[in-house]
């Protein structure tokens, strides 16, 4: 088969990946083998590629939001068929016996192990998940659908969830990819008014087209008082202009796994009146089949490009570059 390989992380537009021919997967023990159908670009991938992550295996397949078909089950698999859909997101296996997996934190797992960082993910033809890993999928979506609701979507979700924004509160949205266009209307079905601030003049008509309250530039103020506010980009000079567009008691979360450095905080300008800041580390996967089970029930609209998979570089430098509307989308 052919797959996309990180093999020298460096700046997207010099070329870290490589295309080519490796060896095919094996479903073994407890895992399956899995047909890629679509897979969701993220701005992980990009961090994997350019090294802000450091690659934990090298030469790995990034890519870990996957749709595909079951075509091999291992040993010990119960409940997975050939012919099967499931999806295949960033957690990939978690110890289950730490204090963390104890309490029901499996994200904050010492132990935690991630497609397409610690094992090849979907910028291939086929892949490997651990069958207790991998996801049922909602009806009423293309497979170019649900890729992106499998990360962006997820980890959108676990962030609403760490902004505490109340049922008919005011939300800001800093940055509108594809985690955050997905967010805001997880968060308009629940009665919240969504504001959204935006470098990107794309991003701001998609925001309008959803029909979210207000829209502007990245550095401005939203026209209210914000009840939690959730930074997408990664962005560290934003951190400080979400605080202070907080109301007293406002919470804001972080919803990036790499985040650039966070400019001096002043106390009484950002935190003072019990503002909060949460940073949002992975996902559980309870939090995957609540919000999975969510967009089967709510249609969400997902705006996604398609490339084709031997594309995946430019489609990595187009995300780099501001030229994604929504989500970049891989199709083999």
């Amino acid at each position: 088969m052919t797959a996309w390989r990180v093999t020298d992380p460096r700046p997207i537009h010099e070329k870290p990946l490589t295309f080519g021919p490796v060896p095919m997967p094996v479903a073994g023990p407890g895992e399956l083998l899995v047909e890629v159908q679509a897979c969701g670009v993220c701005r992980t991938d990009l961090h994997v590629s350019e090294g802000d992550l450091p690659v934990h295996r090298p030469g790995v397949v990034p890519g870990h939001e996957v749709v595909g078909v079951v075509r091999e089950v291992g040993e010990g698999v119960d409940g997975f068929a050939p012919g099967d859909r499931v999806g295949v997101a960033w957690l990939r296996w978690t110890c289950g016996q730490c204090r963390y997996c104890s309490r029901g934190d499996e994200n904050l797992c010492p132990d935690s192990r991630y497609t397409g960082w610690d094992e090849d993910g979907g910028y291939a033809e086929y892949t490997l998940v651990p069958a207790a890993y991998a996801l049922p999928l909602p009806e009423g979506y293309d497979d170019v659908e649900l890729a992106p609701l499998l990360c962006a979507g997820i980890i959108g979700f676990r962030a609403l969830k760490r902004a505490a924004v109340p049922d008919g509160g005011r939300l800001g949205i800093y940055g509108f990819g594809g985690s955050a266009h997905i967010a805001a209307q997880v968060a308009m079905h629940r009665g919240v008014s969504v504001h959204v601030m935006t470098r990107s003049e794309d991003a701001r008509q998609l925001a309008r087209e959803l029909g979210v309250d207000s829209v502007q530039g990245s550095a401005d103020r939203p026209p209210v008082p914000l009840d939690s506010a959730i930074v997408f980009a990664p962005a560290g000079e934003l951190v400080p202009t979400a605080l202070e567009a907080l109301d007293r008691g406002g919470i804001l979360s972080l919803a990036g796994i790499h985040l650039t450095d966070v400019p001096v905080l002043n106390y009484q300008r950002h935190l003072f009146y019990e503002r909060e800041i949460r940073s949002v580390t992975a996902n559980t996967r309870e939090d995957a089949h609540q919000f999975l089970r969510f967009v089967g029930e709510h249609r969400i609209r997902v705006s996604a490009t398609r490339y084709p998979l031997a594309e995946a570089d430019r489609a990595l430098t187009d995300l780099a570059d501001d030229r994604v509307r929504g989500a970049a989308v891989l199709v083999p």
